[in-house]
């Protein structure tokens, strides 16, 4: 490994240790790398680093295997509050069933269907009526990923694993769990806003 390159991890590694003492808000006086040390000098969040020593090429590279072990961990750490963080904030919908008010998590359901005056909230391993009109539904849901497909049925775009366009014209979609809804052509336009970003030659439905 040549100067140029031992200087490059140098640099790599004293921002990253910068990243993470600022992200701290904690002063760092150990010299982890490189017989180095670490001092403040202005606040806890300005850090100097001055090199005390010569070393060869290999205690270089050994010196920055904590260093991305450390910041694995951090980043672990930080993935697992997201998911906390997310589960805690995602929506959830509230309706009486039974005699009392039950609360479900919106991605939990993977579509609405039409039953006469009520409408079915496909949601596993239960599904529940609710006293609603379809088209109320399908309102109130649009804002959280549901589309409309037919005229009885409202999806959840999360929940759509599958398209497979019919002959007719028509769509029949597959959601987790293997059920499988009919789009009809007045819906299929909804289609599009299933994913995103569409790639290839394929046009997109509707």
């Amino acid at each position: 490994m040549c100067a140029r390159e031992i200087q490059d991890q140098k640099t790599i590694a004293r921002e990253m240790f910068v990243q993470q003492s600022a992200h701290a808000n904690v002063g760092v006086s150990a010299s982890p790398l490189w017989g180095a040390t670490i001092r403040s000098t202005k606040s806890r969040r300005d850090f100097a680093l001055e090199s005390t020593a010569d070393e060869f090429c290999e205690a270089a590279d050994a010196s920055l295997l904590p260093v991305i072990r450390g910041d694995v961990a951090n980043l672990m750490r930080v993935l697992q509050q997201l998911e906390v963080i997310v589960k805690r904030q995602a929506p959830r919908i509230a309706f009486k069933a039974k005699g009392s008010i039950l609360l479900l998590d919106l991605p939990d359901i993977l579509a609405v269907q039409a039953e006469g005056n009520y409408v079915s909230l496909q949601h596993r391993p239960n599904p529940y009526l609710v006293h609603e009109s379809l088209s109320s539904m399908a309102e109130k849901l649009k804002p959280y990923g549901f589309i409309r497909i037919h005229r009885s049925v409202v999806v959840n775009i999360s929940a759509v694993e599958e398209i497979q366009p019919l002959p007719t014209g028509e769509y029949r979609l597959r959601v987790k769990g293997g059920k499988e809804y009919l789009v009809t052509r007045t819906y299929k336009h909804n289609l599009r806003d299933l994913a995103q970003l569409w790639v290839g030659s394929e046009r997109l439905p509707g």
